[in-house]
């Protein structure tokens, strides 16, 4: 007897629509952290205790890329990379020529190794300026 195979079922293609791009009048004035919670709060129909959760929750992603022994690079993608840049120690030396007042020798102190955060906008966010 042979057996009949039932046809597989397959789940239906959901065609997401990509929403197109709205045009925001410019905002005349900046934003404090409360207004920028009611924004996005009312723009994305999300209870602002949740946006104010995201954004707390998003900086604690940030720390712990950026902090010391971490990977030290973080990126929000197409607005903007965070990096933490490490700077040599700088040893100190004497009777460097000043170069404000030729002639005369001065001496330069040691500056000791730091760690800076630099900041670097991406494609999106430059398009914004414009």
């Amino acid at each position: 007897m042979a057996v009949k195979s039932s046809p597989k079922k397959v789940a239906p293609k959901i065609k997401v629509s990509a929403a197109p791009p709205r045009k925001a009048p410019a905002i005349k004035k900046r934003y404090t952290k409360t207004e920028i919670l009611n924004e996005i709060s009312k723009n994305t129909s999300v209870s602002k205790k949740e946006v104010a959760a995201v954004l707390e929750e998003l900086g604690v992603v940030i720390e712990r890329h950026i902090k010391k022994r971490a990977v030290g690079e973080f990126t929000l993608p197409g607005l903007l990379k965070i990096k933490s840049v490490a700077h040599p120690a700088r040893p100190a030396r004497k009777n460097v020529p000043n170069p404000f007042r030729p002639g005369e020798l001065m001496d330069i102190a040691k500056k000791p190794a730091t760690t800076r955060v630099k900041v670097l906008p991406l494609k999106k966010l430059k398009e914004f300026a414009l």
